[in-house]
Order: structure tokens, then C-alpha cells, then sequence
């Protein structure tokens, strides 16, 4: 599934467990498992809490189990901290806010150098 563009890892964890869909929707607090089916299609982005609820039922981290959404926010999260960046680099060195830009430019060569995707 890792290879599919927006790719669901929660089908083969709910079947790693032999819930039904059903069971599931109700775990995360869904009355039908029609959205529970489009979250497994990837066809639908789960709401913040529900994503929670999924990672509090398997125990697994919302970006391994939506890896291909993951993906697809780090890319541009990476892309606009990459345009900060090169805005920070144009500033000048003095004035009051050379101290916070400096930290910032610091925080993104460190993000840059030990952040794993």
C-alpha cells in the first residue's frame, strides 16, 4: 500500500486485531463504517481526533498509519520552511531581531540535518 500516492495503513492493523469495520467505527466513535472504509481507501482524511483515535486503538503513530498523507504534509511543510529560510538569509545580520532570526536559521539547519522522514 506504502506505494499508492495518498496510501491507508489502517485496513491490514484492523485486520491484524479481526475487528470488523463496524467494531472499529464504533472504537473511534463513528455510528456506521462507511467512514472507516474511506479512511482504509484513503479516499477521505480523517478529522485530528479521529486520526488520535485510530493511533490510540493500534498503538501505531498517525504518520505510519497514513503514510501517504504524511507525506504529502511533510513535502510541503519542508517547501515553506525552505522559502522562510531563504527570506531569513536575506536579512541583515543587525538590528533587533538579528538574535530570533539567527535562532531560526539555527532551528532549520538542525531540523534539516537530524530530521527523519
Amino acid at each position: 500500500m506504502a506505494h499508492e500516492p495518498l496510501a491507508s495503513c489502517i485496513r491490514p492493523h484492523r485486520k491484524k486485531t479481526s475487528l470488523s469495520q463496524t467494531e472499529l467505527a464504533r472504537i473511534i466513535g463513528y455510528a456506521k463504517e462507511d467512514p472507516v472504509f474511506q479512511h482504509e481507501q484513503a479516499t477521505s482524511v480523517p478529522p485530528f481526533l479521529v486520526a488520535l483515535a485510530y493511533e490510540a486503538t493500534f498503538g501505531v503513530p498517525v504518520s505510519q498509519l497514513f503514510p501517504g498523507f504524511y507525506q504529502v504534509v511533510k513535502q510541503s511543510v519542508d517547501t515553506r520552511i525552505a522559502e522562510l529560510e531563504a527570506v531569513l538569509q536575506q536579512k541583515s545580520g543587525r538590528g533587533r531581531d538579528a538574535k530570533a532570526t539567527a535562532q531560526k536559521l539555527e532551528w532549520i539547519v538542525a531540523r534539516r540535518s537530524g530530521f527523519k522522514s
